[in-house]
């Protein structure tokens, strides 16, 4: 059973008293001052704002939609074993190369507790006995189970199907990583302080790959991941738009076999396996 979080509906009998002075006519004197006071405030800050900007690109004009789903197909036949180029790419790319072991914490809390957005693991199969490295991270699903458990609506998927956490929002409770099938979430124990502006992170919220979504939000189509597989020639990590028929993903999609990781669960993952 899911759960899904629903707004109350509001009680047309609780109003705000009305308000005496909307009746008033305008204070010309305030108005005359308040004018002055923005003026003045604006040639102070625009520049800095014009700056800001020019630093940071030039982020999306438009809404995201669902006319694309991004995911990622991973090869295990090209993923080398021992190679940590995707997570330690991932790794910068979000801040995460910036935590730092607490005094107080020993080793073993320590690999407990960082956040892990990107992990390598093994999978052997049973009946042939041949391992297979995979990159294991968000997958991303269609339907993905912490979003229904959430109960602030923290977890979200967005349009073009990048699921995410709102830190806003969140409120460490951490029902979305028990609902996780994939263990791909991380909750943040220690007070951030350093980090990277394009990815907010605070302590007390869960977190988890989201696709490198700044990257999207400035249109650009690659994950740090994939180029840093590519960069090595490894070319395990293929990200694109799974709803667009001319995407490389979608092309490769169809020329070799693919599964999902516990496709039993019927989530419709945005992440998919070949060679396994």
């Amino acid at each position: 059973m899911t759960m899904k979080h629903q707004e109350a509906p509001l009680d047309p009998s609780l109003g705000s008293p009305p308000d005496p002075t909307l009746n008033a006519g305008p204070d010309q004197s305030r108005r005359a001052f308040l004018g002055i006071a923005a003026g003045a405030t604006a040639a102070v800050v625009a520049p800095a704002f014009v700056l800001q900007a020019q630093a940071v690109g030039n982020p999306r004009a438009e809404r995201v939609s669902d006319a694309h789903r991004w995911g990622l197909l991973v090869d295990t036949n090209r993923c080398v074993d021992g190679c940590r180029a995707c997570v330690d790419a991932c790794d910068q790319e979000n801040g995460l190369d910036l935590q730092r072991k607490q005094p107080d914490q020993s080793e073993a809390e320590w690999d407990t507790q960082k956040a892990v957005w990107l992990r390598k693991v093994k999978l052997q199969d049973n009946l042939t006995g041949r391992v297979s490295n995979l990159p294991m991270m968000c997958q991303h699903c269609e339907h993905p189970p912490c979003v229904d458990v959430c109960p602030t609506g923290a977890s979200f998927k967005r349009a073009d199907g990048i699921v995410m956490v709102d830190r806003h929002t969140c409120i460490g409770c951490r029902y979305c990583m028990m609902a996780c099938p994939y263990k791909a979430r991380s909750f943040i124990h220690e007070v951030v302080e350093d980090q990277l502006t394009r990815v907010p992170r605070g302590k007390g919220c869960v977190e988890s790959c989201n696709l490198c979504v700044s990257r999207r939000d400035q249109g650009l189509d690659s994950t740090a991941c994939a180029d840093a597989c590519t960069a090595l020639g490894h070319r395990a990590i293929l990200f694109g738009d799974l709803k667009d028929p001319a995407s490389a993903i979608s092309q490769a999609l169809r020329t070799m076999p693919s599964r999902q990781i516990r496709e039993d669960l019927d989530l419709n993952t945005g992440v998919r396996y070949a060679g396994v």
